[in-house]
């Protein structure tokens, strides 16, 4: 049976279940926190971000989650440098050209810090003549670092980064750091190929239709041609 977990993963833990860095400096991983053999990370999410992954044992519903084609929404709570205005957010909302091209547009707003908060360790770095605010950023594609590079274009470098939902599955009511099983959902299947007309059929019926309206043009009987055999 197909295994779907949601995971609040730590700021400063690798989205992977080893770590195969420089031998002598050993940095967390999901193996310290998920002991459910067998299922590996649909999508990624950077170690210095924190918040919702997806892992499943299944390859397909990996596949189907983590494929940017199926355009699945991403939600992220940002903590910025600054309070963007009403043309930040509207350029954020349109799209921002980056270096690797332009982004889909999004939907981005201001929020209040969420409730119920989990503290980062270690905490951001504060600076007292800059205030922060918290945005609210939903995305349908997943380009490396794409949400930092986005509001860091509209002039409000990221704090922290925190994601809250993937398509509709959320943190909510999920402790930093634990995880919890899910109810998979039904894959879709692959689309049916287009139909695929016969050009060899459809250029012997023009062929006969050709033949035959030349006939009548001269008087003659209409006789169909001889199929090859």
């Amino acid at each position: 049976m197909t295994r779907l977990i949601r995971f609040n993963k730590p700021y400063d833990v690798l989205p992977q279940f080893t770590d195969r860095s420089t031998e002598g400096t050993p940095r967390k991983t999901l193996s310290d926190f998920i002991d459910c053999p067998g299922v590996y990370p649909a999508g990624r999410l950077d170690r210095d971000s924190e918040g919702l992954m997806l892992l499943t044992d299944n390859g397909r519903l990996q596949a189907w989650i983590s494929d940017p084609r199926n355009k699945m929404a991403k939600t992220y709570w940002v903590q910025v440098e600054g309070t963007p205005d009403d043309a930040a957010l509207e350029a954020l909302r349109k799209g921002i050209e980056l270096k690797d091209g332009m982004t889909r547009p999004a939907k981005a707003r201001l929020i209040d810090e969420p409730p119920g908060l989990w503290a980062r360790t270690p905490p951001i770095r504060v600076r007292k003549s800059v205030p922060d605010s918290w945005l609210e950023l939903t995305i349908t594609e997943g380009r490396n670092r794409q949400v930092r590079r986005m509001t860091a274009a509209v002039g409000h470098p990221t704090l922290r980064l925190i994601r809250s939902a993937i398509g509709a599955w959320s943190l909510d009511g999920l402790a930093q750091g634990a995880w919890a099983d899910l109810d998979p959902p039904k894959v879709p299947g692959r689309p049916k190929p287009a139909h695929v007309p016969n050009r060899k059929a459809q250029a012997r019926r023009a062929e006969e239709k050709a033949i035959e309206a030349g006939q009548n043009r001269k008087g003659g009987k209409s006789r169909k041609p001889r199929r090859p055999s």
